[in-house]
């Protein structure tokens, strides 16, 4: 089968399980607003999320040794086009107008960087000395980013796109280093570099956790953007990837990469319509997602809120990111 099929396919198995995972946060972080990281570790919820992640993250590895940076990285705005279906899903609502125009054109901004990006399969990796100035230079970014201020979920949000992307671009020098039979499985270049992984999906996580604490919309649409931008750098400049077409190539990736932007601010955006009135002992939830319904409920609890569904004789829905 054809390298960039296989990228494709194994990108968008990842971006459903990170999707399941960034619902199961969410939840996390809404409850427990005041949990610390040691805390965290009891949670069983949490290591949940944990194990959805490391799947993701394995078809996203497997990914990386089939296609380019460019190619896989911006697959990863599907974890927002997965997300519609399994809120609305769970939610028992149908998605809506607002979630289709966004769904639609990430899918369309998605497809435009396919034709640009589709490549070789990765051959080039980056050396140690540059594997610790991305490192360093992100470390001191993701810094920057995390100190107190204004708007911090943004910033953390950033900060852990940046921080995934970076990681990514070295998990595909672990891959191709690891596989490249001409050198030892435990040379210097990939225990030093999967350290480095290490260190910056784990750093990732939390600030998506942190990052969630003040919803799910804006901050995984920041995350979903970042992520992206970082690896792209890197692709491009330290691993000679290229997009295919010349300045027209270039151009399309461009207008592609605008318009896939604007379906994933769109669905970040939408939201659902207010509920109607509920009692007093009713809790009243007030998300910006489409998943927002689904990270309202405790699990188990769907079949037993009437006041989340819609109030008329047949199925309706709910208007929403």
């Amino acid at each position: 089968m054809n390298a960039t099929l296989v990228a494709i396919a194994l990108s968008l198995f990842s971006a459903v399980a990170y999707a399941a995972a960034a619902v199961a946060q969410e939840r996390l972080a809404a409850r427990n607003t005041d949990t610390g990281a040691l805390r965290l570790l009891g949670d069983s919820a949490w290591w949940g999320s944990v194990a959805l992640n490391a799947s993701a993250a394995l078809l996203h590895v497997a990914a990386l040794k089939y296609g380019p940076l460019t190619l896989v990285q911006p697959l990863g705005a599907l974890t927002l086009v997965a997300a519609v279906p399994l809120g609305a899903r769970v939610a028992g609502r149908r998605v809506s107008a607002v979630e289709w125009r966004g769904t639609a054109l990430t899918l369309i901004g998605l497809a435009a960087l396919l034709v640009t990006a589709s490549g070789p399969a990765p051959d080039d990796v980056l050396t140690v000395p540059e594997a610790l100035a991305v490192a360093g230079a992100t470390a001191a970014l993701i810094g920057g980013l995390s100190r107190p201020g204004a708007r911090p979920g943004l910033r953390h949000a950033t900060a852990s796109g940046f921080a995934s992307g970076v990681a990514s671009a070295l998990t595909q020098t672990v891959t191709v280093a690891a596989t490249d039979r001409s050198d030892s499985l435990l040379s210097a270049q990939v225990v030093v570099v999967a350290l480095l992984v290490a260190a910056f999906a784990a750093g990732g996580l939390l600030l998506s956790q942190t990052a969630y604490q003040g919803g799910l919309g804006a901050p995984l649409a920041v995350v979903t953007l970042a992520n992206p931008v970082a690896a792209s750098v890197i692709g491009l400049s330290l691993l000679g990837e290229r997009l295919e077409g010349g300045p027209t190539g270039v151009l399309l990736a461009f207008v592609g990469a605008a318009i896939a932007a604007w379906g994933v601010v769109t669905l970040s955006r939408s939201a659902p319509e207010p509920a109607p009135a509920v009692d007093d002992d009713t809790p009243v939830v007030d998300d910006d997602h489409p998943v927002a319904a689904v990270l309202a409920l405790e699990p188990g609890s769907a079949a037993y809120e009437p006041s989340l569904l819609p109030q008329q004789p047949n199925p309706g829905h709910l208007t929403a990111h």
